[in-house]
């Protein structure tokens, strides 16, 4: 770091915002002192262990570089610190316009724990987070018009290219969002993109060089990992989808490794209209475990009542591998994996097991060029594959456990066209 570059430390229990913040014996006490200073390049926020920021947030709208990211982590020995957000930090969030389906809402209140708008080179690490709804009066948990909830959400609208985000090490709980709003910034990680006011002037909103790694997310609604869903949608229509339309409209090199995904309500890991996004190492444990009659029980006229584990939306070349996932639970997808809406899709070294809804879906007809090989499926529910009026699915080298009385194809799940290819399916 250069002399320009400061850390400032904030320590609930022993600080004061009458303080410079300078070093750990001057310290702030809250977060509200972080979101009054103009942050440059290098800086860092550090925030004791032990601290709690009790209904506190963090709103960034400033930027880092690449050789000097602006920092957000802790300092100290204990527990790691915990924003409390219970609902507060609250912003406004409007795609611009319609999402792919009308039923999609598309703007609303939000309040996330840690917002980073329109920022890029932002590292975030090491601090633990909850945004619950416990404490608000009135509120019922399945409510249609519920506030949307998020611990991080990241978003870029009005300067273009956001580059090099990182969230590291982040323990993300108890998050109560709007289980029916699936494009809002809704569940424990949720990264979006907006329409901006003069896109011809700043650009076409869109991420590049995004890290999530190491995060436990547990007990959010909806989601418990989303990246990328986009204002430019209508950009990626059809089943072909070349390179260029991505290098303009689209993501490029996002990267989600190493993370654990427990009890969303909703899908678990959605990687949206990226290009050669990479998915590794990464697990999900009952998730969608709203989506049921008890729990979604007033819609209105929301679409969505549809969740999977791990799976991308309309990208290139999606590469995941060595991910695990068990007991997604049933709905009218519930499945491990899908293919979904994209070109290119590979699916290697993955396991599941006993996903109520199987292993994995091809999704529809736009879903094209998409491999499933050298997986494990064992003992996965419902019907192993959903070729889904899917034109060319390969699935090859892959072992399939199979319970018996299980059917290898999803009923009612079928239509599609696949090939098989030295595949073993092993009754149990």
């Amino acid at each position: 770091m250069t002399d320009l570059c400061r850390k400032y430390y904030v320590d609930s229990i022993n600080g004061s915002d009458t303080n410079d913040g300078l070093s750990e014996n001057s310290a702030f006490a809250s977060l509200f002192a972080i979101n009054r200073l103009a942050l440059k390049p290098g800086d860092h926020i550090l925030l004791a262990c032990g601290s709690v920021f009790e209904k506190q947030f963090l709103q960034i709208r400033d930027s880092g570089t690449k050789q000097m990211p602006i920092v957000i982590g802790s300092y100290g020995c204990g527990e790691d610190p915990l924003i409390k957000t219970d609902g507060q930090g609250i912003w406004y969030q409007d795609y611009g316009k319609e999402l792919d389906s009308p039923m999609h809402v598309y703007h609303g209140y939000v309040s996330s724990a840690v917002l980073l708008f329109d920022a890029e080179y932002i590292i975030i690490q090491d601090i633990e987070i909850t945004n619950s709804a416990d404490k608000v009066i009135g509120e019922n948990y399945s409510q249609a018009d519920k506030m949307e909830r998020t611990g991080v959400a990241v978003v870029a609208k009005e300067k273009g290219l956001r580059c090099g985000i990182t969230l590291r090490n982040l323990k993300i709980h108890d998050v109560h969002g709007n289980v029916y709003d699936k494009h809002m910034n809704n569940g424990g990680i949720y990264m979006t993109a907006l329409q901006p006011a003069e896109e011809a002037m700043t650009g076409v909103a869109r991420f590049s060089d995004i890290l999530v790694e190491g995060c436990y997310v547990y007990r959010v609604s909806r989601w418990g990992i989303a990246v990328g869903y986009s204002y430019a949608h209508e950009k990626f229509a059809g089943a072909e989808l070349d390179k260029k339309r991505f290098l303009k409209y689209g993501h490029e090199n996002i990267v989600i490794r190493d993370n654990y995904v427990k009890m969303a309500g909703g899908d678990g890991i959605t990687v949206m209209y990226a290009l050669r996004p990479f998915v590794e190492h990464n697990m999900t444990d009952s998730v969608a475990c709203e989506i049921n009659d008890r729990i979604y029980c007033n819609p209105g006229n929301r679409g969505g009542k549809v969740a999977a584990a791990i799976w991308p939306w309309k990208c290139k070349d999606a590469l995941f591998c060595y991910n695990e996932v068990a007991d997604t639970r049933l709905n009218q997808d519930g499945m491990a994996y899908d293919a979904d809406s994209g070109d290119g899709t590979v699916y290697e070294y993955n396991y599941s097991r006993q996903n109520e809804g199987g292993c994995v879906m091809f999704c529809m007809q736009e879903a094209i060029h998409n491999t499933f090989r050298n997986n494990v499926s064992y003992d996965d529910l419902g019907g192993t594959i959903s070729p889904s009026e899917n034109p060319d699915a390969l699935l090859t080298d892959n072992i399939f456990y199979v319970r018996k009385g299980v059917p290898f194809v999803r009923k009612n799940m079928d239509g599609g066209n696949f090939t098989e290819e030295n595949n073993q399916i092993i009754q149990l």
